[in-house]
């Protein structure tokens, strides 16, 4: 596999991790994801099918891709979802699923069946008011519940928390510890600026000061850097003693562009090199006229810039034109 593996950037980044965007739909209507009069869906026929998604898939495990996560929007709202899934199950990689947990429950046996047991879910408060102002929606108590039940089957569960100044960085400690004694990860994402989602920095809980929170709160001998996995994304720590552990995931601040090994499908069959990048390659119209998709993926890899597609600084985030050149999260994929 190393001697043929193509997904090659020219920094020398391997790229094995593909994260494919099963829809852009979403029964939740998260205020830094999607803007506030939600997003125009185009005709179905726009979208990519099941059979398209595993032709594409196909493809790049050909390539050297060994990950596979589903996103959305919400990838289990998807009526064929479970077709999907077998099919991708069928490739002999690792697939991970990204949710926001409100109708997990459904999937739990056809997980354990294909051995599916790392979940990302996304939980922005542990407070259902909260919880309800951000999601637009009042499902705390059911993803309370799912939470519950897939950790006692014993699923690897990761908590996606984006933190917003003014709203939930007090609740840092309180997520910490939440997990003291649950097998979680939480992790605390710096609030990232999309089309829609009226970013300015002013809003954002960097990592420096998720840092300086903890450590005002435990004693410095207490918080425990744990070694970060190769491509990790997230810097990570525990509290010396819990079960739970946390991690801070600094896209704006502190990026892992050096070591990033991620390329993004979105559910429209456009190819994205970075989560920041405007630009595109449309795979599902070449592939649907019958051609190859392997020289899009390649050019499309070969112009994947060294950090966040062209942003190197602080106060590159701070033009809000930029922003409006991508997509709002719900398009890409979370």
């Amino acid at each position: 596999m190393e001697e043929n593996f193509e997904l090659v950037d020219k920094f020398g980044r391997k790229h094995n991790y593909l994260r494919i965007s099963l829809t852009e739909r979403c029964n939740l209507r998260c205020t830094y994801c999607m803007p506030p009069e939600g997003v125009e869906l185009g005709p179905k026929s726009q979208y990519m099918t099941a059979d398209e998604i595993l032709d594409i898939a196909s493809e790049f495990v050909a390539m050297g891709v060994t990950k596979i996560r589903l996103t959305g929007g919400e990838p289990l709202i998807r009526k064929d979802f479970e077709q999907i899934l077998r099919s991708l199950a069928s490739l002999k990689v690792e697939i991970a699923i990204t949710s926001n947990a409100v109708i997990l429950d459904k999937y739990l046996d056809l997980f354990k069946e294909l051995g599916v047991k790392n979940l990302n879910l996304s939980l922005d408060s542990l407070h259902k008011d909260k919880f309800s102002t951000i999601t637009r929606r009042n499902y705390f108590d059911k993803v309370m519940a799912n939470i519950q039940l897939f950790l006692a089957e014993g699923f690897k569960l990761k908590i996606n928390t984006v933190l917003m100044k003014g709203f939930n960085e007090e609740e840092i400690i309180p997520f910490i510890e939440w997990a003291k004694d649950k097998d979680l990860h939480v992790r605390f994402i710096e609030f990232m600026p999309f089309d829609g989602n009226n970013w300015n920095m002013d809003k954002m809980v960097s990592l420096a000061e998720i840092q300086t929170i903890v450590k005002n709160h435990y004693p410095q001998e207490q918080v425990l850097r744990i070694a970060d996995k190769p491509n990790d994304t997230a810097k990570n720590f525990k509290i010396e003693g819990y079960k739970g552990t946390f991690a801070v995931i600094s896209s704006v601040t502190n990026p892992f562009c050096d070591s990033c090994n991620r390329i993004r499908l979105t559910s429209d069959g456009k190819l994205k090199n970075c989560l920041f990048s405007g630009g595109e390659s449309d795979l599902l119209t070449t592939l649907r006229a019958g051609g190859s998709i392997k020289k899009l993926i390649l050019q499309n890899l070969a112009q994947k810039l060294k950090v966040r597609s062209g942003k190197n600084t602080l106060e590159d985030f701070k033009n809000e034109d930029w922003h409006k050149t991508n997509r709002s999260m719900v398009r890409i994929g979370g």
